[in-house]
């Protein structure tokens, strides 16, 4: 399973009142479970740097 499909299997597993909560910080910017979603499902630049930075936090 890659960092995207763990991602996925985590969010999905999220209550929604969670999924507003901030969970990474790039480039001194705070990204929510929600704004993660959106990047990691659209394979952004961000997107990657985010599971990068939830793999490093041992989120994924």
């Amino acid at each position: 399973m890659d960092d995207k499909e763990k991602f996925l299997k985590v969010y999905s597993n999220i209550p929604s009142n969670i999924r507003e909560e901030i969970i990474v910080v790039i480039d001194d910017k705070p990204y929510t479970w929600n704004a993660a979603y959106l990047e990691v499902v659209n394979d952004t630049d961000l997107g990657k740097k985010i599971l990068g930075k939830m793999k490093e936090l041992g989120f994924l």
